[in-house]
């Protein structure tokens, strides 16, 4: 059962997808710092310094706070700022990825479209080709010509 175990979790695919994983928490960390770090501030200039980290709603009179934290500790709130960067977040995400598939569409179009080499003839019948030619020239007739065809 353990060397079963073995061939299961050393497949080709399932090394494949645990990189994949792997790579995908890294990319994930990296966007939601593109989007926290680069692409949230210059929204927040372009609307007038809005930081929408902290944007809310408030659905609780309970609710006085001014930050997201501590809204939430005094009841419900309707933390849109955070939809917004996390929609911005998949976007990011789902156009990078369209991208990457483009791209990879794109080699596999090129690497279709090279011409594939002619099959090697067997040696075999490389030589009988040869020797019916040989033949061929000694009857009198032309390279690949066989005798007593065409009469």
């Amino acid at each position: 059962m353990l060397k079963e175990f073995r061939e299961f979790a050393l497949k080709g695919n399932m090394v494949d997808l645990a990189i994949g994983i792997i790579i995908g928490a890294a990319f994930s960390g990296l966007v939601n710092s593109i989007v926290s770090d680069i692409v949230m501030p210059v929204i927040g200039v372009v609307t007038g310094g809005v930081d929408f980290s902290n944007k809310f709603v408030a659905l609780s009179s309970n609710v006085t706070a001014t930050s997201l934290a501590a809204a939430r500790e005094q009841g419900a709130v309707l933390a849109y700022g955070n939809f917004l960067t996390l929609a911005i977040n998949f976007t990011i995400v789902a156009f990078v990825l369209f991208m990457v598939v483009k791209l990879m569409n794109r080699l596999k179009r090129r690497e279709e479209a090279k011409p594939t080499p002619a099959a090697a003839v067997p040696a075999e019948q490389k030589l009988l080709e040869e020797i019916r030619d040989i033949l061929a020239r000694e009857s009198g007739l032309r390279p690949g010509q066989v005798p007593g065809a065409g009469l």
